[in-house]
């Protein structure tokens, strides 16, 4: 009789939570860890909604991996009976002549993507809550809608424990390191325990439980705000999220009821975190000030005056690509950080490619150039 591998998931919450569903659906002896619990907003998770959409901005490489994550999302419903995710379509509007909307444009085309341009008399005629500067376009995504993060890393971790998983809620792992003999050594403020391979999923801690990283993570402080609209029935109804992308770099998603907006904005507005365990979750007025502009200029229908702000934290990478792959000279450890802002929508399909990882040593899914060592490393 085979026996399973015992596999290791060191935080269940974004990736994580989506690795331990794939592994104990495979048949792995799976042990989550999280500090916390799955669904907290202690990380890169919180703040009610995420934007799926398959129209990217960046690398062509995630095309197919958003694909991936798109038939995985709609079998985590299936299996979990929890509605997840709300296909609304999404926009991405900036300049018509700029790199990133020609780019999104072209690999949109290639890749057979269901979109549709539109100028700013049809934009203004189907979703007048938005205003296009001269010389801009809107592309609308079809594939695109809003995600439920909270609940789905909740969904993801129930089913996981369903099938068999153990999961360790409120316990710090202090260590992971290749044990002598082979396999993993994972250590907490518990204890310590012996697994075959280890998936290291733990958001912005990563430098702290990986400090050798040949790639940097740099963490970051997230501010998002919460704005009513003067006009409900725009935003009500399956109204779209939306991307603006440069010069406006910040995003926008209606809640399901269309009661308040979200408003996020890029990485270019986000402070340094030191240390994650003392971020700065006080919001001061002095900060609406970007969001109250961008409302003005693009949105006038919002209120400027949010009902709500909150700080959450992301880790980013020089490139803007996520660490994915085994740890360097490691092949039983495999790590999954630095999403920059962009990685919720992937996760069902990253806890898919972890599977592979930790279980065959390898996966089909075309992730070589997101290796935490850089392109092409095994």
């Amino acid at each position: 009789m085979r026996i399973p591998k015992r596999v290791a998931v060191i935080g269940a919450g974004s990736m994580g939570s989506q690795a331990m569903w794939r592994l104990a659906a495979r048949g792995a002896e799976v042990i989550g860890y999280d500090r916390y619990a799955p669904g907290h907003d202690r990380g890169a998770a919180g703040g009610e909604s995420r934007i799926f959409r398959a129209a990217h901005l960046g690398e062509p490489g995630y095309i197919p991996l958003l694909r991936l994550a798109d038939r995985w999302w709609e079998q985590l419903q299936a299996e979990t009976g929890r509605s997840l995710r709300r296909r609304s379509g999404s926009l991405v509007m900036g300049e018509a002549a700029s790199p990133s909307m020609r780019f999104l444009l072209s690999t949109s085309a290639a890749h057979g993507l269901d979109h549709e341009v539109l100028d700013r008399e049809e934009l203004a005629r189907r979703y007048p809550q938005h205003r296009l500067p001269d010389g801009h376009t809107a592309v609308l995504d079809r594939l695109g809608a809003i995600i439920r993060p909270e609940a789905s890393i909740q969904a993801a971790a129930a089913r996981a424990e369903q099938l068999g998983a153990r999961l360790h809620r409120y316990t710090t792992v202090r260590e992971v390191v290749p044990a002598a003999g082979g396999g993993v050594q994972i250590v907490t403020d518990q204890g310590t325990d012996h697994v075959d391979a280890a998936v290291v999923t733990v958001g912005p801690w990563i430098n702290t439980l990986l400090p050798d990283l040949p790639r940097t993570v740099d963490v970051r402080r997230v501010v998002c705000s919460w704005h009513l609209p003067t006009r409900h029935d725009w935003f009500a109804g399956g109204a779209p999220a939306f991307v603006r992308a440069t010069p406006h770099d910040c995003f926008g998603i209606p809640s399901p009821d269309g009661i308040s907006v979200k408003l996020g904005l890029s990485f270019k507005y986000h402070a340094p975190v030191p240390e994650p365990e003392r971020l700065d979750r006080t919001v001061r007025p002095e900060e609406l000030g970007t969001f109250r502009e961008l409302i003005g200029e693009l949105m006038p229908d919002l209120n400027p005056d949010p009902i709500r702000m909150s700080a959450y934290m992301e880790g980013y990478t020089d490139s803007g690509n996520p660490l994915v792959g085994h740890l360097p000279g490691e092949d039983d450890i495999i790590v999954m950080a630095g999403f920059s802002g962009s990685g919720f929508k992937f996760s069902p399909a990253m806890g898919e490619i972890a599977a592979d990882l930790a279980l065959d040593g390898t996966t089909e899914h075309p992730v070589d150039f997101l290796a935490p060592a850089g392109v092409g490393a095994a």
